[in-house]
C-alpha cells in the first residue's frame, strides 16, 4: 500500500461572497407584521437583510465560489474537492456541491454537502483542512450557501426578522506551515428541537430564549479552547468572526473571549442571519472593506441547529 504525499499544513488561500440585491428593511417588515425597527434592533441587532428573489442555493454558491477562485488566481482545474455547507436545499438529491462544481467547470471532483446548520462552514473547513493535510485533495472549494427565506413564515416575527440569504466561499490549499488550526467541535443533542423544521410543509421554528441562553453560556469556552489548541492567545487575534446569529450573542461571546485587539464581525446588522454562509460572508466583506489585514489571525466560531458548534483559528488570506 502506498501512502500519498502529505502536506505539512493547510490554509485558506482566498475568499469570495455573494448577496442578493433585494434588501428587506425593518420598516418593510413592519408593514406585514406587528413589529418595528426599534423592537428588532433591540432584540437581534438587525437593520436590514438580503432576500433572494430568483437565486437558488446553488446559484449563490456558484457565484461566491467563482469569486473565491478568481481572488486566489486559481482555475477550475486546480480544484479536486468541492464541499457545500447548507441546510436549505429545496430537494435532497442531487447535492448542491456536484451542481456547483459542474457550473464552475470543475471536472470530476469529489463533491459532497455538509448539514451542520449554522456551524456547517466550520465543519466543512475542518474537513477540507484534513483532506489537504492527509493527501486526499490538493485544493478544496468550501462554500456556505443558504436560502432561508424559502423556509421562513414571513408573518412570524420570531423568525422572519432574523433570517436571510447569501453565500460565502473559501479555497483551502496546502501550506508549509499550518494556516488552519485544530477544530473544536461538538453538539448538544438534548436541545435538538430548539431549532427545527419538522417537514417540507412546515416553516423553521426556533426557541429563541433557549438558543440565546445556550449560546451566551456554552460557547465562549469553545472559543477559548480553539485558541488554546492553536497555541494562540486571544490577545493575538486580529479578528473574531462568529456565526452572525444575533448581535447580542456576538457581543456577549466577544466580551467573554477577551480579545480586545480583535475586530469583531457584526455583519448581521446589514446581512441578517445567513446560517452556514454567515462566517465566510462576513470575513470576505471585512477583507473587502479593509477592516482586517491579510496574514492576521481570525477565530471563526459556528453554532446553530442540532445544536452543533465548531471553531478554529485561521490565518486571514
Amino acid at each position: 500500500m502506498r501512502i500519498p504525499d502529505i502536506a505539512p499544513g493547510a490554509k485558506v488561500l482566498a475568499l469570495g461572497h455573494y448577496q442578493p440585491a433585494h434588501v428587506v428593511t425593518n420598516d418593510d417588515l413592519a408593514k406585514t407584521m406587528e413589529t418595528n425597527d426599534e423592537w428588532i434592533q433591540s432584540r437581534v441587532g438587525i437593520k436590514e437583510r438580503r432576500v433572494a428573489k430568483e437565486e437558488s442555493v446553488e446559484d449563490m454558491a456558484t457565484i461566491a465560489g467563482g469569486k473565491a477562485l478568481a481572488a486566489g488566481g486559481l482555475s477550475p482545474e486546480d480544484i479536486d474537492l468541492v464541499i457545500v455547507a447548507t441546510c436549505t436545499l429545496e430537494t435532497q438529491i442531487p447535492n448542491a456541491s456536484a451542481v456547483v462544481a459542474n457550473r464552475l467547470g470543475i471536472k470530476s471532483p469529489g463533491a459532497f454537502d455538509v448539514n451542520a446548520a449554522c456551524a456547517g462552514f466550520c465543519y466543512a473547513l475542518a474537513t477540507a483542512s484534513a483532506a489537504v493535510r492527509g493527501g486526499a485533495a490538493r485544493n478544496v472549494l468550501v462554500i456556505g450557501s443558504e436560502k432561508l427565506s424559502q423556509w421562513v413564515d414571513w408573518t412570524d416575527r420570531s423568525t422572519a426578522v432574523i433570517f436571510a440569504d447569501g453565500a460565502g466561499a473559501a479555497v483551502v490549499g496546502p501550506a508549509e506551515t499550518p494556516g488552519i488550526g485544530p477544530v473544536v467541535w461538538g453538539s448538544s443533542g438534548d436541545k435538538f428541537d430548539a431549532i427545527e423544521i419538522k417537514g417540507r410543509a412546515d416553516f423553521l421554528h426556533q426557541e429563541g430564549q433557549t438558543v440565546f441562553r445556550w449560546a451566551t453560556t456554552a460557547l465562549h469556552p469553545v472559543a477559548l479552547e480553539a485558541c488554546a489548541r492553536a497555541g494562540v492567545d486571544p490577545s493575538e487575534l486580529s479578528a473574531f468572526v462568529p456565526h452572525q446569529a444575533n448581535l447580542r450573542i456576538v457581543e456577549a461571546i466577544a466580551r467573554k473571549l477577551g480579545a480586545e485587539k480583535a475586530v469583531v464581525a457584526r455583519d448581521i446588522v446589514h446581512a441578517g442571519n445567513t446560517s452556514a454562509a454567515s462566517i465566510p460572508l462576513a470575513l470576505s466583506r471585512m477583507l473587502e472593506r479593509g477592516e482586517v489585514r491579510s496574514g492576521g489571525l481570525a477565530l471563526v466560531l459556528g453554532f446553530g441547529a442540532g445544536l452543533t458548534y465548531a471553531g478554529q483559528v485561521i490565518e486571514i488570506p
